[in-house]
């Protein structure tokens, strides 16, 4: 058990006026317990009072839960785990995993029926956001093995022309070279026109001269990259020079803006007047960015309604980006870390237009 990070979350459990939680989602246990269960339908569940109490509630098939610095209670498929949670339980309110499934949410609400009943995963989630000196350490690990692998990816499209399914498809070998075994999600690979639909699924679309936009992360020791380039096949037109320039000084714009003590809607805000007083507004047709870490997206959102405050220690993308139907779509992605007097960005890898 990490203590430091428990008592983070204690401290957010009394401010929210919570008793009690359960911590069910497998990335907030690996926070806590820096080990990773996937339990699919079967109950997991780390109990935590105000006291500090806790206790992990785990099915027998996942024997290495033994090994965990807390109190374990295992059952079998022939136990009921939600009768051994009710057992734990004090009076007050009890904070539930916003992950939890409803059927073991209702069968607690059965057994216990008086029992207050809060959505507890904010006190998780807000420790989460700031991240300590191991997890930064990690987070900078895990974009320096993001820029490699990019560098891998530019110089296969240098070498060869791949479809956009051939290229995701060897995407998961350069980060495996790199001792990543894990993508943080899946690659995004457009060429052309694709790259207009910021959540294109590659297919089997070949290069050609145009637009090349490549979106990757991998999970590297726990912890998520992030990262979006944009090329050119050939020698860039006009139209896709001006439009590359605006969103790279979209993007750092909002790297400028990032800071302690101002809200993140604040670096939204700068990256899409960049992009709005240019004309363009309507072509930027998401977020800003979002949390990252143990997950590629986690809280906070980096969007235009946002009420976070900046705190030192917190890591977010900043991704700007125009999306032009028809004819091709830029985006310039960064993780930036927040730091005493404004950022770091984590990613080193090149921003000036690179033709392939």
């Amino acid at each position: 058990m990490n203590q430091s990070r428990l008592n983070r979350i204690l401290e957010q459990m009394k401010l929210n006026n919570l008793d009690q939680i359960i911590i069910t989602a497998p990335n907030s246990l690996y926070y806590l317990l820096d080990q990773m269960f996937h339990p699919g339908e079967r109950m997991l569940a780390l109990y935590i009072n105000k006291e500090g109490k806790h206790a992990m509630i785990a099915n027998a098939l996942f024997p290495s839960a033994k090994h965990l610095d807390t109190q374990v209670l295992f059952y079998d498929d022939t136990q009921d785990p939600v009768e051994i949670l009710k057992g734990l339980l004090i009076d007050g309110n009890f904070g539930v995993d916003k992950e939890w499934p409803s059927h073991f949410l209702v069968r607690l609400m059965k057994k216990v029926p008086n029992l207050t009943i809060e959505i507890g995963s904010v006190s998780v989630d807000t420790p989460r956001m700031m991240k300590d000196a191991d997890e930064v350490k990690r987070m900078k690990h895990a974009s320096k093995v993001n820029d490699q692998a990019m560098e891998q990816v530019v110089a296969a499209l240098r070498e060869k022309k791949y479809s956009e399914i051939e290229l995701k498809k060897l995407i998961p070998t350069f980060y495996e070279s790199l001792e990543t075994h894990e993508v943080s999600f899946s690659p995004s690979v457009c060429y052309g026109e694709n790259g207009a639909v910021p959540h294109h699924d590659s297919n089997e679309t070949m290069p050609g001269e145009g637009a090349v936009l490549i979106d990757m992360g991998g999970r590297t020791d726990g912890y998520c990259s992030d990262m979006t380039r944009s090329f050119y096949y050939g020698q860039p037109t006009e139209e896709y020079r001006k439009v590359y320039d605006l969103v790279l000084e979209a993007n750092l714009a909002g790297i400028a803006a990032v800071k302690p003590g101002i809200k993140i809607y604040q670096v939204d805000d700068a990256s899409r007047k960049v992009i709005a007083d240019a004309g363009y507004g309507d072509y930027f047709t998401h977020r800003t960015g979002h949390g990252i870490g143990i997950e590629v997206h986690e809280f906070p959102d980096c969007s235009g309604v946002s009420e976070t405050v900046l705190e030192e220690g917190m890591t977010f993308t900043i991704e700007p980006g125009i999306y032009l139907e028809g004819k091709f779509g830029v985006r310039i992605e960064d993780v930036v870390l927040v730091t005493k007097d404004g950022c770091e960005v984590l990613n080193s890898y090149p921003k000036a237009l690179q033709s392939l």
